[in-house]
């Protein structure tokens, strides 16, 4: 049953995360096209792993990564009175280049079905 509420309790972490990401003023976060790909949270609700990526690539999700960093307690005291959570987690925030490798395999698809249609 344990497993069921940490589940839902990153989902919701994370849908609250992208929302205080996008009011953000920093300009290292901001205007950045940015993605919260996954939330984990640990059993106990302590802490939580953000992975951050970025459509730019792996560096553009480092520099943004320094500004959420420099932005946690912000984001975190956001997040607990969201959510009114009793304990919200310790957020450790890491770059994560997922959504550029998704694109670059889905260049490549697009390269092959192009190729077979010609």
């Amino acid at each position: 049953m344990a497993g069921y509420k940490t589940d839902r309790v990153s989902e919701d972490i994370k849908r609250e995360i992208v929302a205080v990401i996008r009011e953000l003023k920093d300009p290292r976060v901001k205007d950045k096209m940015l993605t919260v790909v996954r939330v984990e949270v640990s059993s106990d609700l302590s802490y939580a792993k953000v992975y951050v990526s970025a459509l730019e690539g792996i560096d553009t999700a480092k520099e943004a990564v320094k500004g959420l960093v420099s932005a946690t307690g912000l984001i975190r005291r956001e997040v607990g009175s969201r959510l009114h959570l009793r304990k919200t987690p310790e957020m450790k925030f890491i770059a994560d280049d997922s959504v550029e490798h998704g694109m670059q395999i889905f260049e490549k698809m697009r390269e092959i079905s192009g190729g077979e249609h010609a």
